[in-house]
């Protein structure tokens, strides 16, 4: 686990996390005003990688403007993987560097196909689905890369079952099948049942793992404030989820989507991807900090004892 603090690589991958956060609220803008066919080609828009602007008017300028900034993550992407490469000790992480570079690469030709499959096959949840599991990966390398993560730590250890590992995995595991379930009922494929029902899923599942926390590992700083975040943001999220669901039942006749449909749905989704970046950022701190049991006997027969 040793590795050298670069602060350098650090601050860009908070950086690229920001942009990513950009990019999600405008894919979300995307899908509210129904835009994504405004621009009906691609790579180019309106046949050109630089439209006239004449052309970007209402929901062509929120698609074309999506694309631009997806463009750009992807060049801010290679320039991280790049500085991983060059400065990073740890190989593990420099693949990590190289699936951000194919992931990128991959959500964009997904992009691509939506639009030119004119949004058939489920093509835009599966789009929606892999730019929160982008999102997820920039955050994880931002813990990486963390003056925290790459500092020696106290080792806890956790004799009880299930594993606080297994609780984390199974926390964010749930939390993506309801990002999975808003997607399809954003873009059409289901009804809003199932996500409704799975939301109910969600908060069980973020209590009982904040429970845990709290009874295992009282006095762990790092745990203490994953348990008030998983807490804040799945009480927000459930609030603007029932905005978002008001705001689109009472405006299906509306010639146009509403300026407080959009609003709500935009956030909802948004909160929704910080509330799953923060249960995989729970997985990544419980195995930072929790050894395994296999590492624990490992630690033992060598005649290491894991701090406690």
């Amino acid at each position: 686990m040793k590795a050298t603090y670069n602060p350098g690589v650090h601050k860009l991958a908070l950086f690229v996390v920001a942009w990513a956060a950009l990019l999600l609220c405008a894919g979300a803008l995307v899908t509210s005003n129904d835009a994504a066919l405004a621009v009906s080609d691609w790579p180019t828009s309106f046949g050109s990688f630089f439209p006239p602007l004449r052309l970007l008017t209402g929901g062509a300028l929120i698609e074309h403007t999506h694309r631009v900034l997806a463009a750009i993550l992807g060049i801010w992407i290679i320039i991280l993987a790049f500085l991983l490469r060059r400065y990073d000790e740890r190989f593990w992480l420099k693949k990590v560097g190289y699936a951000a570079v194919a992931g990128v690469i991959f959500q964009g030709v997904l992009g691509g196909l939506t639009v030119l499959q004119l949004l058939h096959y489920w093509l835009p949840v599966m789009h929606a689905c892999t730019a929160e599991l982008m999102f997820a990966l920039l955050v994880s390398i931002a813990v990486f890369t963390s003056r925290w993560y790459t500092r020696d730590l106290p080792q806890y250890a956790d004799a009880s079952a299930p594993s606080i590992h297994s609780i984390a995995i199974l926390n964010a595991f749930f939390v993506f099948m309801q990002v999975l379930l808003g997607a399809g009922y954003r873009h059409h494929y289901i009804s809003y049942v199932p996500h409704v029902l799975n939301s109910a899923v969600v908060l069980v599942s973020v209590i009982v793992t904040a429970g845990f926390l709290r009874r295992r590992f009282p006095e762990v700083r790092e745990f203490a404030t994953l348990r008030i975040l998983l807490h804040s943001i799945v009480g927000a999220q459930m609030i603007l989820g029932l905005l978002a669901l008001w705001s689109r039942l009472t405006t299906l006749d509306a010639p146009q989507p509403m300026p407080v449909m959009v609003a709500f749905t935009v956030i909802h989704t948004v909160v929704g991807a910080f509330l799953f970046a923060t249960s995989i950022a729970n997985v990544l701190v419980a195995y930072r900090l929790v050894p395994r049991k296999r590492e624990v006997l490992l630690a033992t027969t060598k005649g290491e004892v894991p701090a406690i």
